[in-house]
């Protein structure tokens, strides 16, 4: 009897093991060829597992099991037979389907939600396969998650009430959750802030990515000279240009246009004035950059990650828009790659989208500077010796003094703000149109 083996891929270079997030298949089911059966996470991302063959899996780890790259994970029997009744071999914890139309004359609960009940299915010609199928959808009520939606719940802190099902009987998918963190949730009967009073507790084990964050973010404190320097911009010269031809730039470019790619484009050229703060320390050297990868600090499920912006330098601020709006679904819905997440050569966080009036933030390994934005607050400054209200927004600039001065990292920071508050600065690659105009 043919078996195929199911080892661990090597998601890239460096890592030698990773950990079984979750099986999205049964021991014992039928899958597909390429059907994804597992989400495996490593130190640097969430990676989906698909099936290398048909046929029925025996499965050969566990949950948060840490296994080596290379390992047996499971087994496929390619001469078994597909099930009668089953339909493309997916089981019912595959979340990145919708759920199935369920027939007209298929009866419905007295909740009103659409599920899938015995009476209907048991009916005269339906396969032992299906009456099995429908009754395995019986035993999940009205709102029970699906293990992927459960931790993401629990993650998160989300009950159950808070989220529409979209799955068989009403079932919580994982998307579901995505879908009611992103709207936003009701809490205004939430008197407890939903708290019941119990005094209990609760441990999960970190997963390799959150772990593996833990030990960079030490290490950074423990290895490097960090000190982080602040100024203050002046937003109203760009949200008056983003008012202006926002909606003619949506139009024309296909894609929103946001702080980030003036900040992103304004870093760039920052960086070829100071190319120190685009190098980064290799034992006895200090190795420059010629190019700038811009890596962007984005929130996900999974925790913290930051995919690349290759040779920003080079792009448009369309581009930039477009490449940071795909990298950050892709990060948001688990699919990105490791080469997406490496090599970059300088970090840019936003703490200002969850409201951060300021922060030091820390410098992403190897890297040798992260440059921090905060939220914009309309605040009284002094122009032309008259106190006037603008939207200002602090940045900061956290660096390692082992190969940044401090005039450097000053200078830096300054000549972004300088391009932010003077947006056709970065049309000069930094300076004034009187200047380039002049030569000088």
């Amino acid at each position: 009897m043919p078996t195929l083996e199911m080892k661990v891929p090597s998601p890239g270079e460096s890592i030698s093991e990773v950990e079984i997030a979750e099986w999205l298949v049964k021991d014992g089911d039928y899958v597909e060829k390429d059907q994804t059966i597992a989400e495996v996470d490593s130190d640097k991302a969430t990676l989906e597992l698909p099936a290398e063959a048909a046929g029925v899996i025996t499965l050969k780890a566990e949950e948060g099991d840490v296994v080596e790259v290379g390992q047996v994970v499971c087994l496929i029997d390619t001469d078994a037979e597909k099930p009668e009744g089953a339909g493309d071999g997916s089981s019912e914890r595959k979340e990145d389907e919708p759920a199935k139309e369920e027939p007209k004359d298929a009866e419905k609960q007295s909740s009103g939600q659409q599920t899938d009940t015995s009476a209907a299915s048991r009916q005269v010609g339906t396969s032992p396969a299906a009456q099995k199928e429908s009754a395995k959808t019986e035993t999940y009520a009205t709102g029970h998650p699906s293990p992927a939606a459960k931790k993401l719940m629990d993650e998160n802190g989300v009950s159950a009430e808070q989220v529409q099902g979209s799955g068989k009987a009403g079932r919580i998918l994982k998307d579901d959750v995505v879908k009611a963190m992103a709207a936003g949730f009701d809490t205004s009967a939430a008197s407890n802030g939903g708290y019941t009073g119990e005094r209990t507790e609760r441990r999960e084990k970190m997963s390799s990515l959150r772990r593996k964050v833990a030990e960079r973010l030490v290490s950074v404190k423990n290895d490097t000279a960090m000190l982080t320097t602040f100024n203050e911009v002046n937003m109203k010269p760009v949200m008056d240009l983003r008012a202006k031809y926002k909606n003619q730039f949506k139009e024309e470019k296909g894609v929103g246009l946001g702080f980030m790619s003036f900040f992103t484009k304004a870093v760039t050229i920052a960086l070829s004035h100071y190319p120190a703060v685009n190098g980064r320390i290799e034992e006895k050297e200090i190795v420059y950059h010629d190019y700038c990868d811009i890596g962007i600090a984005v929130s996900s499920p999974k925790g913290l990650m930051v995919p690349v912006v290759r040779n920003a330098e080079m792009m448009s601020l369309a581009e930039i828009e477009s490449e940071i709006k795909r990298l950050a679904i892709k990060a948001r819905d688990g699919k990105i790659t490791i080469d997406e997440m490496t090599g970059g050569t300088f970090t840019i966080t936003n703490g200002g989208v969850f409201g951060s009036m300021l922060s030091t933030p820390i410098i992403n390994p190897p890297q040798s500077a992260i440059l921090g934005m905060h939220n914009i607050v309309e605040r009284p400054v002094a122009e032309n010796g008259e106190v006037v209200i603008r939207p200002v927004m602090y940045v900061a600039l956290s660096y390692d003094h082992r190969i940044i001065d401090g005039k450097e990292s000053v200078s830096f920071l300054y000549k972004i703000k300088e391009m932010l508050e003077n947006p056709e600065r970065i049309l000069f690659n930094g300076k004034e149109p009187g200047e380039v105009l002049l030569g000088l």
